[in-house]
């Protein structure tokens, strides 16, 4: 009976081991599961730590970057003035070059005819600005006769005739003075004398090195491809610079004399002076018409005691340029050039932040640089041009 006992017994004791190892693997099963799903929660962690310190290299980066394009700007902002001329002069550079001039005497010219450029602009500008110098005090004064009914409103704002007037200065007030403006304007003189050498050398040596210039930068790229997208992306950018700028300074030379007939019609004085502040101001988008505007508008209600005939210079001018912008200037240039009005203002906004008022004229080229490139990367339903075999 014991042995039947015994024999009976084993059956239940095999159940209990083998429940027993059953537990003990759902147990370990277990465990391994948890550790499993530790070690993927841990590798989704650094995965998430090394994207966070990645962007955060990134960041870092972008701030020193941007802290040396700020700091360098007395060398860099001639030198990318200089680039961008020298790439919208890559077209006439192509055709002297056709005609069998040499690069050396290439450069030499085209460089030359910047220079005569601004000789001529800044002859042309210096009789208008000399008579306005000397129309300095009258106009000061019609100023305040005109501008003090309307500032007398204001009472909180304390301001009287005689807040505008300036009282008798000795000749020892008269020379402290005088040498301040003078540490001033050399002070100022100096850096600007400097950036226009380094403006000029950079434009004659990249005028006279493009060729080689633009062999290097292709042939840096190992494959094919990589050297087939460089070509694409340095001839779109020269295109799009050359054509445009062309295009848009015959446009803008038309507004520039549409402005000088409106200043003479409208009474305002040195005409010429305005019409080359409405070219220059059209190249800078949405601030430059602004600028214009509002300054034709204080100048008008200057000049004319009527408020009609006042406003008169600033609406025309508004007028022509709105129809320049949003008609002529489309038809003729197409939609291939378009460029998104909120990128170009914020472009605008950031390059007069970091440069002033050369940045703001530069906003529009390197945006154009920008859209050329982001077109030839990322735009794959082009025709791609092949390479010689």
């Amino acid at each position: 009976m014991e042995f039947d006992k015994t024999a009976a017994g084993r059956p239940d004791a095999a159940r209990a081991q083998d429940a027993g190892a059953g537990s003990a693997r759902n147990m370990s099963r277990t465990l391994g599961d948890e550790a499993e799903n530790l070690d993927l929660s841990d590798e989704a962690g650094r995965a998430k730590l090394g994207t966070a310190s990645a962007w955060a290299t990134i960041g870092i980066f972008l701030i020193l970057a941007l802290a040396g394009v700020y700091m360098m700007s007395i060398i860099l902002i001639p030198v990318t003035l200089a680039i961008v001329v020298g790439m919208i002069l890559g077209l006439a550079a192509e055709k002297l070059s056709k005609l069998g001039v040499p690069r050396i005497l290439n450069a030499v010219l085209l460089s030359s005819a910047v220079a005569l450029v601004i000789f001529l602009i800044i002859n042309a500008l210096a009789g208008p600005v000399a008579k306005l110098a000397q129309e300095a005090p009258d106009f000061f004064q019609r100023t305040s006769d005109r501008l003090m009914p309307y500032l007398d409103r204001f009472k909180w704002l304390h301001i009287s005739p005689e807040t505008l007037q300036g009282g008798s200065m000795s000749a020892s007030t008269l020379l402290e003075n005088s040498g301040n403006v003078l540490h001033v304007v050399s002070n100022s003189l100096t850096p600007a004398i400097v950036q226009i050498l380094i403006f000029f050398a950079a434009l004659l040596l990249f005028l006279a090195g493009r060729i080689s210039l633009r062999k290097t930068i292709i042939m840096t790229f190992s494959s094919r491809t990589s050297r087939l997208t460089a070509i694409r992306i340095i001839n779109a950018v020269e295109r799009v610079l050359g054509f445009y700028f062309a295009t848009a300074s015959l446009i803008y030379a038309g507004i520039g004399v549409a402005m000088t007939i409106i200043a003479y019609v409208g009474g305002m004085s040195v005409p010429l002076l305005w019409g080359v502040f409405a070219f220059v101001a059209s190249f800078i988008p949405f601030l430059g018409v602004t600028t214009m505007t509002i300054a034709l508008a204080i100048a008008g209600i200057i000049t004319h005691s009527d408020i009609i005939f006042a406003l008169a210079p600033a609406a025309a001018f508004f007028a022509v340029h709105m129809a320049v912008e949003n008609l002529v200037f489309p038809a003729i240039m197409g939609r291939q050039w378009e460029l998104n009005p909120f990128v170009v203002f914020l472009a605008i906004i950031f390059w007069t932040w970091m440069w002033g008022a050369v940045g703001a004229m530069l906003a529009l080229p390197l945006s154009l640089i920008v859209m050329a490139v982001v077109d030839e990367l990322f735009i794959e339903e082009k025709t791609q041009p092949q390479l010689p075999g």
